[in-house]
This record gives C-alpha cells, structure tokens and sequence, in this order.
C-alpha cells in the first residue's frame, strides 16, 4: 500500500502557488474578467467580492468532488450550477446580514459569480476528477490569484480616481491637493479598468511568455 500523501506536499502546494503566478485565472486564462471591470472603482467591495468567490469555489468544488462518482456524466453541468447557485446564495444573504452596505454597493454582481467562467471552470475542469482535498487547495489558489487581481486594479482606481484607499483620504492627508492636483475621474469609469486589467495581462504574459507559450 502507497503512503498516504501529505495534505501540504509539494504537489498540493503547487495548486495554491500556480494560480497566484503564472496560470492566474484573469491575466493567464482570461477569466473573470467582467467582475474585476465592475467592482473595482472601491478597494472594500473588491475585497468582499474575492473573498465571497474564493468563498463559493471552495465550498463548491469540495462539494461537488465528494459527489462526482454518483452524478452521471449527461446531468453533471446542471448538478455544477445547483451547487454553485446554492452557494452563492448563502454568501449573498451572509453579506446581507453582516455588511449591508458593501453588498448594496455590489449590487447584482454577487448574484453574477454564478455565471464566473472561473468556477464553472475548476469544477469542470479539477475537481470532477480529483478528490476534496486537492479540489479545496485548487480553489483557494483560483480565488486568490482572481482577488490579487481585483485587489491590484481596485487599489490604483480608487487612489488616483477618488484620492483615497480603503475609503481613508490619503491624497487629502499628504496635501497633494494643495498642490493643485485633481482627483482623475476617468479611473472611476470601466474603460479604465479594462486599461489597468489589459496592462496587467501584459505584464504578466511577458513575465512568462515561454512558459504560456509551450502550453
């Protein structure tokens, strides 16, 4: 009998890892990306919009990878959407009650995550044929590789668009508007953070263009 592998091994760890670099799910494979155009004007509801996806890809794929075996093959898609519905419901009523006026301010978009290619993605793709384990540590990399992103774009937008960060007036605190500078409006606009998204996918890829390219 094979030794039982280790839950933070090499290969584990590389699911966590793998995501945040070079096969993130925005810059790498190129999804998700309307949410990171939509809820990033503000630093808070992007935070609370990855965690709420890094939240429901966890659940779902472990969910989803203990009942792989007993769904059959031609009803799989739909058993994937109920869990994923299921989920994101919880987390949109758990927002409701604890942080009302951050879920006001993303509005339907949470009600969206059902539609992320992202999840839909790692179900389909990881965890119908890996175990729970393996499947949670698949998520947490996804999500959090989607968050950085969402946390990067949302940073840069709400400090030169509104002159804060995490709603805390810095451009006001250092003076800089004594200076004569002006919040730029056009970083609260969603052609800006397609711009920020298009430069990062940029980055990224010639970080790791062989790598990409050989795949």
């Amino acid at each position: 009998m094979s030794e039982k592998e280790p839950l933070l091994s090499k290969k584990n760890l590389k699911l966590v890892k793998d995501p945040l670099n070079e096969n993130n799910p925005i810059t790498v494979q190129v999804l998700g990306i309307c949410s990171a155009l939509a809820v990033t004007v503000k630093m808070k509801p992007a935070f609370v919009m990855a965690i709420s996806v890094m939240v429901v890809l966890a659940a779902s794929n472990v969910i989803y990878s203990l009942v792989r075996n007993h769904i059959p093959p031609r009803i799989r898609i739909i058993v994937q959407l109920t869990i994923i519905a299921t989920m994101v419901i919880l987390v949109d009523e758990i927002l409701k009650a604890y942080v009302y006026e951050v879920s006001k301010q993303l509005s339907v978009f949470v009600g969206l995550i059902i539609t992320n290619c992202i999840l839909m993605g790692r179900l389909e793709a990881f965890a119908n044929a890996n175990k729970p384990w393996p499947s949670f540590m698949d998520a947490l990399g996804n999500g959090a590789g989607y968050g950085i992103i969402l946390i990067v774009v949302s940073f840069f937008r709400e400090l030169f668009g509104s002159g804060t960060i995490w709603g805390y007036p810095i451009m006001e605190k250092i003076g800089l508007y004594n200076t004569g500078y002006v919040d730029n409006g056009f970083m609260t606009l969603p052609p800006m953070a397609l711009i920020l998204v298009g430069l990062i996918i940029w980055i990224q890829r010639s970080r790791f263009r062989n790598l990409i390219e050989t795949r």
